[in-house]
């Protein structure tokens, strides 16, 4: 290894070394051993690997040096050509190891990253909404690749490193000590004029490289949000292109510049250690070249001296960094080990129950609700703020009881904000209540399985996500085993066989993120074609016909009550229109229940349903709408 790759290695190090000082801490090390231990049998292997590849390391200096002593006594030529066989021999059983051992780094390495990425995914899934509501994505997204990558290190690199390492220096501070201790002395004196620099330059390298990755990350936000479909139509609609370029030309020049200093620090740093790496063997070669000339040193070590100082100074400066590398392994473990500590504030009991078979009923007993605070359910470093706000929730539903008997409609209407959306997410569990009951079939949803939950109630929102894949996939999130006959059949009872028929690869078109390559109208009645396909006993919409236009809307409603047909249903709707038929209709105003009955019985009562219906109406028939609130007809 040349002096310049050792300087490399040691840049690289340690500018990718995160700087924190901290005690090891003995739970950590506990956790880390118990990933460890599926892969303790090839880690052995990668440490004793190590330890003969730093044997071989040694060997051919040595072997070198009695080629020279060989030559310059002048043995017999099959002398030097058996050395030379046996270095050559050396040589490739090294080459062979190296390969294996990279092999096996990556074995390992891999292997960890799979256990700690589907540990964190599973966790992250089991997260409560609220979780994902505050979370930055991008720096979830970051523990599953950049900090899995940094923790999995410390098993690649750094532990059979400082194995390695620690056999190579000792064998070759050994064998050098047995050649010639003053020249060993020597290269230990200059050691401090090699590694110090490294450290020095790599700390302040390492400073650069963070304010190229934050200048990388601000320059990629931007990229991302002007890309993505909303973003662009926004700034279509209106951004001011010639304002857009040069924002984003500073922030690229911004890269460009830190990238110009980097690459120049990086020369003159390693132009220094290479020239301080020549002198050191010049020392090496003048001094063991004086002692040879007197008699007190043979030819060959001078030369062994020489290779050995390459081998002695990479292990030195490697040995150097490792509490850097080890730290820094620490702090990847302890960042991934933050988030599997976060508990889930939805978890199933043990004995947790089934949900009873055929029709059933949902019911809401005396609820009371509040949105969890920040430190119950993310991290500030995920929110990427100093401390989380610790406050407790407000309380946004009042006592809220209800109940939809078997087969029947109930209709939540009200003002923006008045909490239907959040009755709706009390019954899949996406949260739980703080006081009372919600009961699927007169068992309390906290009592049973989350599988069959999820294979009792269906879910459409006013927001109708679809996933970056075909038609095909979306669809079959709800009942994968279903066949195209039956895609077809829910596509054309939603009003969208035509619509998918008509696209370049039907079924097997990609859809675009988020759904953007279908309108908004195509995209709801793409989520309600899911839930017609999944064929639960439980339906809630949450203003599902929210994006329609008449037509579409009168249409989807109609294949909504086939659908529904026998089922137990809960519809938060805008539209008055569409809750006339339903069995009950709750006005819900500030978390409360206001008023209750059918379309009729709440006409006749002429309070807050009439109110609504009366602005509404007037509104559609261009007539000035009554005194209410400017938001009071809002879903």
């Amino acid at each position: 290894m040349s002096m310049e790759t050792t300087a490399w290695m040691q840049l690289h190090s340690v500018m990718n070394a995160q700087s924190e000082h901290r005690p090891f801490a003995r739970a950590t090390l506990r956790r880390i051993a118990a990933f460890a231990r599926p892969h303790r049998s090839g880690l052995l292997r990668f440490v004793l690997l190590g330890v003969v590849t730093a044997l071989l390391a040694v060997a051919t200096p040595v072997l070198a040096g009695r080629v020279v002593d060989a030559i310059v006594a002048g043995h017999d030529t099959g002398a030097v050509v058996r050395l030379s066989l046996l270095i050559a021999l050396v040589a490739l059983v090294e080459a062979g190891l190296g390969v294996l051992a990279r092999r096996l780094s990556a074995t390992l390495g891999e292997g960890l990253i799979l256990d700690l990425r589907t540990a964190v995914f599973d966790h992250v899934q089991r997260m409560p909404v609220a979780f994902f509501t505050r979370t930055r994505t991008g720096a979830l997204v970051s523990r599953l690749n950049n900090d899995v990558i940094g923790a999995q290190r410390a098993f690649a690199n750094t532990l059979s490193g400082v194995v390695s390492n620690l056999v190579t220096l000792l064998l070759t501070l050994a064998v050098m000590l047995t050649l010639s201790w003053q020249i060993t002395l020597l290269a230990l004196v200059l050691l401090p004029v090699f590694v110090l620099p490294a450290r020095r330059m790599g700390s302040r390298m390492a400073g650069m490289q963070r304010e190229a990755a934050a200048l990388n990350a601000a320059m990629g936000t931007r990229m991302t949000e002007r890309f993505s479909a909303p973003g662009a139509t926004l700034v279509k609609l209106f951004g001011r292109p010639e304002e857009e370029s040069a924002e984003f030309a500073a922030r690229a020049a911004r890269v460009r510049d830190i990238g110009v200093r980097t690459a120049t620090a990086q020369s003159v740093f390693i132009t220094s250690l290479t020239l301080v790496s020549a002198l050191a063997l010049a020392l090496v070669y003048g001094l063991g070249g004086w002692f040879a000339l007197r008699g007190s040193l043979e030819p060959g070590a001078v030369v062994a001296l020489a290779l050995l100082l390459t081998r002695l100074y990479a292990p030195l400066t490697a040995l150097a960094g490792a509490r850097v590398e080890v730290m820094s392994a620490l702090v990847s473990f302890e960042r991934v080990f933050e988030v599997l500590d976060l508990k889930p504030l939805i978890e199933q009991k043990p004995d947790a129950r089934e949900v009873p078979e055929g029709p059933v009923a949902v019911e809401f007993d005396g609820v009371r609700f509040a949105y969890p605070s920040a430190d119950q359910v993310s991290l500030a470093s995920l929110e990427e703020v100093a401390a989380l706000d610790t406050r407790g929730g407000t309380e946004v539903l009042h006592g809220i009881s209800f109940r939809a008997e078997p087969g029947q409609t109930v209709a939540l209407v009200g003002s923006s904000g008045a909490g239907k959306s959040t009755i709706a997410q009390l019954l899949p569990r996406l949260y739980d209540v703080d006081e009372g009951a919600v009961r699927i079939g007169g068992v309390d949803v906290r009592e049973l399985t989350a599988a069959s939950l999820r294979a009792t109630l269906g879910m459409v929102t006013q927001d109708g996500h679809l996933f970056h894949d075909t038609v095909r996939a979306n669809l079959l999130l709800a009942r994968p085993e279903a066949s195209d006959e039956e895609l077809w059949d829910v596509l054309g009872r939603a009003r969208l066989a035509e619509v998918v028929r008509s696209l370049p690869d039907g079924l097997d078109t990609v859809v675009g993120e988020r759904g953007y390559r279908l309108s908004g109208g195509e995209r709801q009645r793409m989520t309600i074609a899911r839930l017609l396909l999944a064929r639960q006993r439980v339906v809630i919409l949450d203003e599902a016909t929210a994006h329609l236009d008449n037509t579409s809307e009168a249409a989807v409603q109609e294949a909504l009550t086939e659908a529904l047909a026998g089922r137990t249903a809960v519809v938060i709707a805008h539209r008055l229109s569409t809750v006339r038929a339903a069995d009950q209709i709750l006005v819900v105003e500030a978390g409360r229940i206001v008023e209750r009955g059918t379309h009729e019985e709440l006409l006749a009562a002429a309070g807050r349903y009439a109110e609504l219906h009366r602005t509404q109406f007037a509104q559609r028939d261009g007539a000035a709408p009554g005194p209410v609130p400017a938001d009071a007809a809002a879903g």
